[in-house]
């Protein structure tokens, strides 16, 4: 008995020995094994108590009547042990009411606990025939089945915990935040999938957002962090940090939260970029006005580099540059040309295309902008966005990066949204244009109808009068003079309706104008000569610049009638010593003429208005000069037939310069 106590001990000592993770694959046979060896049984078993099932945990010596799968926790002997959670020793199977006939052998079972006292699984040892169970084996078996418990449990401890770490690994990796830990030494030993995303995006700068400090016992939340990210494109984070309390109290780690929201951020300030545009075009009187104040909120939205304003003018084929934005800080000697053509550039091909054109690197062969604009400018990506009003293109807003930027929808979107802004702005004012125009005209006629027309009405009224009542000497003395009186002012009355008409009829189409090939330069010239001509002998100098040929479809007699016109008031209103410039040049697709004298000038307030009927400045009316005030309207109407521009320009000194653009080629 003594060697087979050594014996059960050094057995006890090999199920202590066992490590848990033995007990993982193979292990819990080799634990039944022991544990028959403790009660020199042949047949060993280890149930696992699940639920209302025994499922087996480990076998030794199996036959086909041992050790099934899984049993009900009912009508078994180890149910038995199980419910009752005291040992069950039986000797012969074959006398034990309890065990189904024909059943023969011996059985010793015993409850395994947890540490709470449940009973957690099943030991049993079995004998093929029956026996009787010693109460060395006896003691051996509980023995056995209490450190088979301790490293049962353990096991499903560890079972437990490496279930809730790998629930909790998929939780972590599924957050939306970065989420890092590290040890008491700093150490990380955790990092999630978002949290490695966003190191690729800022390098090693993302490993201690607020670990270090959470280290030191402080604790961290919702702290704003900025760091440059990919391509230099600033990151915005919110970043949690809290340090790991052990049992004792002590500091064991630490773990941040990191929440990317830069996209957020960026979506504010789209919405403080558009509240800015409205505010500015809401607060400008006029596109030129409102176009630095925009550009400087998109520019500052983007964090780009450089912005421009573009608006189409038909009559010319050319978007004009209205507007121009830089960075603060941003060093650049870029060139932005006054216009350019249709298809021409990056504002003229988007025009062109009439949507949103994104080019990644301007620098690239064969962009949109030149490559010493590009190099000078040091830019990269590019983006121009149509100024649309329904389908109506009125201009192009584009911006400009310093760095390589991949199309983004939002930015689109944003860009989008501030054109159309822009757009209705534009639209706006036309119309607002077009109405004072109207209100003006409407004034205007009735002015003409009050003072042009009535006054030489008056005065033919007048001297027919005089002409009734004079007597035959007066008649003979009086007569021709009285006469041409009332000749010259008839003249005035059909030139002022003449003129009415002609402008009513190019107003509403009904005028015929022939749109043919015809030499600009020639006519011009013919005008020029009949203006020298007229002003033979007065002290005017007359200079022209003309080209030898200027082609382009027009309408002959109607654009010899502007440029008759425009030299009539040049002379008209340049006083004695006067000089008067005449320049005719193509300018990209369009053919420029500029009328220029040294007269009176007309204040920047009166340009517009000199176009719109009647109107004279205060300046010719100061000085008695006489005129109806149609001409330049009727001139305006000539060149906007030819679907061309006229307008006064900055002069230097005093003066006046009057400046047409017509399309070299029919629109």
């Amino acid at each position: 008995m003594k060697e087979a106590g050594r014996l059960d001990e050094d057995l006890l000592h090999e199920v202590a020995a066992l490590h848990p993770a033995s007990l993982e694959s193979g292990g819990a046979d080799e634990l039944a094994g022991l544990l028959a060896g403790a009660a020199h049984a042949p047949v060993g078993v280890i149930y696992l108590v699940r639920e209302d099932t025994l499922r087996l945990y480990g076998g030794h010596g199996l036959a086909d009547d041992w050790g099934l799968a899984e049993a009900p926790l009912k009508g078994n002997l180890a149910a038995i042990v199980a419910e009752s959670g005291v040992p069950l020793v039986i000797d012969d199977l074959s006398a034990d009411e309890r065990v189904p006939p024909g059943r023969t052998g011996a059985y010793l079972g015993h409850p395994m606990r947890d540490g709470n006292g449940n009973v957690l699984a099943v030991c049993c040892a079995a004998d093929h025939e029956p026996r009787q169970w010693s109460a060395q084996e006896q003691s051996s078996v509980a023995a056995a089945a209490l450190v088979g418990a301790l490293l049962i449990t353990e096991q499903l401890s560890r079972y437990e915990i490496d279930r809730q770490r790998r629930f909790l690994d998929a939780v972590l990796e599924s957050l939306h935040d970065g989420v890092t830990a590290c040890d008491e030494q700093g150490r990380i030993v955790f990092v999630n999938e978002r949290m490695r995303r966003i190191w690729a995006d800022i390098g090693a700068a993302g490993e201690d957002l607020g670990l270090h400090s959470a280290l030191r016992g402080e604790h961290l939340r919702d702290s704003d962090v900025v760091l440059p990210g990919h391509n230099r494109r600033v990151r915005h984070y919110l970043v949690d940090a809290h340090p790991i309390i052990g049992p004792g109290g002590q500091t064991v780690g630490a773990v941040q939260a990191v929440q990317d929201v830069t996209r957020r951020k960026r979506v504010e300030r789209f919405r403080t970029c558009e509240l800015a545009v409205t505010t500015a075009l809401a607060d400008s009187p006029s596109i030129e006005a409102a176009g630095p104040r925009v550009l400087e909120a998109v520019v500052g939205t983007l964090e780009w580099v450089h912005a421009e304003l573009w608006l189409v003018d038909k009559a010319a084929g050319v978007v004009r540059s209205v507007a121009r934005w830089s960075a603060p800080g941003w060093q650049s000697d870029i060139e932005v040309p006054v216009d350019l053509a249709f298809g021409v550039g990056l504002a003229g091909r988007a025009w062109q295309v009439g949507k949103p054109l994104w080019i990644r690197d301007v620098g690239r062969p064969q962009s949109l902008i030149s490559p010493e604009t590009a190099a000078s400018g040091a830019l990269h990506s590019a983006l121009a966005v149509p100024v649309r009003e329904g389908f109506e293109t009125l201009g192009v807003l584009t911006v400009f990066a310093d760095t390589v930027e991949d199309p983004e929808d939002e930015l689109l979107a944003l860009m989008s949204g501030i054109a159309a802004h822009i757009g209705q702005f534009v639209e706006k004012h036309l119309v607002d244009d077009l109405q004072r125009q109207l209100i003006r005209s409407k004034n205007e006629y009735l002015a003409l109808v009050g003072h042009e027309l009535r006054t030489p009405l008056t005065s033919i009224s007048a001297y027919t009068e005089l002409l009734r009542e004079a007597d035959e000497v007066s008649l003979i003395k009086d007569g021709p003079r009285l006469i041409e009186v009332i000749e010259r002012n008839a003249h005035q009355l059909r030139d002022i309706i003449n003129e009415l008409m002609e402008l009513s009829a190019l107003d509403t189409g009904h005028a015929d104008v022939q749109l043919t090939p015809m030499d600009l330069a020639e006519v011009v010239r013919d005008s020029v000569a009949e203006a020298r001509t007229a002003v033979a002998g007065a002290p005017l100098v007359i200079e022209d610049d003309l080209p030898e040929q200027l082609v382009l479809p027009g309408d002959r007699k109607r654009l010899r009638q502007v440029i008759d016109n425009l030299l009539g008031n040049a002379v008209k209103y340049s006083p004695d010593g006067g000089h008067i410039g005449i320049t005719l040049k193509a300018s990209g697709r369009a053919a420029e003429l500029a009328v220029s004298d040294t007269g009176l000038g007309v204040s920047v307030d009166e340009r517009e208005k000199l176009f719109t009927g009647f109107y004279r400045t205060s300046r010719a009316r100061d000085s008695a000069i006489p005129g109806t005030g149609l001409g330049m309207t009727l001139s305006r109407a000539v060149v906007t037939r030819h679907h061309g521009s006229i307008e006064l320009v900055d002069h230097e000194g005093n003066g006046t310069t009057v400046l047409v653009r017509l399309p070299l080629d029919a629109p």
